[in-house]
């Protein structure tokens, strides 16, 4: 069928590490459905984010780990089985301890996810850019980035450390746990909610590992370009949430619309076309298919 993901007879974990080691900055935007990761891999987009936060809010819930493992992965599968770009993918604490996180590991994997990003957080957790945080011990997080490892076997999954301290316990606990976390296993750093491009370069220069920006809007991060980033060496940046809350926008601006004026046709050239669309899900794909199974079964009854 068309759009049948390429990951039957690849690793996508390999394939994001072949992009870390090219000299660009890998830019994921955060992607929530199929639609719309479609749309980026044909904008040109190298690798894609699959966030906690937008998932659950998607299904209308807070982003305190209310979202299920289950859940998480099955929004996975269906945005894997449409795209060929490398899928980062959020998942909170891990959905538990160290035995968890093997199992969230290993059903990962199979969704289709090129990297975990796990996060130090206590349960109830919280977006990273809010007060009232907690912290596990950086010992309990070590232990998950271990389990992390070995339940990952000999595929490339690239696995991604988050720490929270530096809204919690400061700046210095945040590089600490990061060394900590580096030795453990985790492939990439993802220091959370630093305050300004002072903080980054710091840490930059305190810890030499991949690391992750996060580009995400209304938080305690100034807005910043992804050659800002660049510069100061970091190596990942995701935009998470920023294509749910347009959506969100956009879906608001259309519904007030419709409930004030009785009819759509204003905003009709702010609609993606059917014809767009359709270009985007290769419809003509599917037709083409369906024509030649007909002819197959035309052929073989003539046998």
């Amino acid at each position: 069928m068309p759009h049948i993901s390429w990951r039957r007879g690849g690793d996508p974990g390999k394939a994001l590490r072949e992009l870390l080691e090219e000299k660009e900055v890998v830019v994921a935007p955060g992607v929530y459905c199929p639609a719309v990761a479609l749309l980026a891999e044909k904008m040109g987009f190298k690798a894609l984010y699959v966030s906690g936060a937008a998932i659950t809010g998607l299904l209308a819930m807070p982003d305190i780990g209310l979202i299920t493992l289950e859940e998480m992965a099955i929004h996975l599968r269906w945005i894997s089985r449409v795209t060929r770009l490398p899928l980062i993918v959020d998942v909170d604490t891990g959905f538990g301890e160290a035995v968890n996180v093997m199992r969230t590991v290993r059903t990962m994997i199979e969704a289709g996810a090129a990297a975990v990003q796990i996060e130090d957080q206590l349960l109830p957790k919280k977006c990273g850019h809010l007060k009232g945080k907690q912290l596990i011990d950086a010992e309990e997080m070590a232990k998950k980035i271990v389990a992390a490892t070995k339940a990952r076997g000999d595929s490339g999954l690239v696995i991604i450390a988050r720490t929270d301290a530096r809204g919690v316990t400061g700046l210095d606990d945040a590089v600490e746990r990061a060394k900590i976390y580096l030795e453990m296993g985790a492939d990439v750093i993802f220091p959370e909610a630093l305050r300004n491009k002072e903080e980054f370069e710091e840490f930059s220069r305190r810890v030499r590992a991949p690391l992750l920006a996060n580009m995400t809007e209304f938080g305690v991060t100034p807005y910043m370009a992804v050659d800002e980033f660049r510069r100061m060496g970091y190596k990942i940046v995701i935009f998470p949430v920023t294509t749910f809350r347009a959506s969100l926008k956009a879906s608001q601006r259309t519904l007030e619309t419709i409930l004030r004026e009785g009819t759509q046709e204003s905003i009709i050239d702010e609609l993606m076309s059917r014809q767009e669309f359709y270009e985007l899900i290769n419809y003509r794909g599917y037709e083409d298919l369906d024509s030649t199974v007909s002819k197959d079964v035309e052929a073989m009854r003539k046998l």
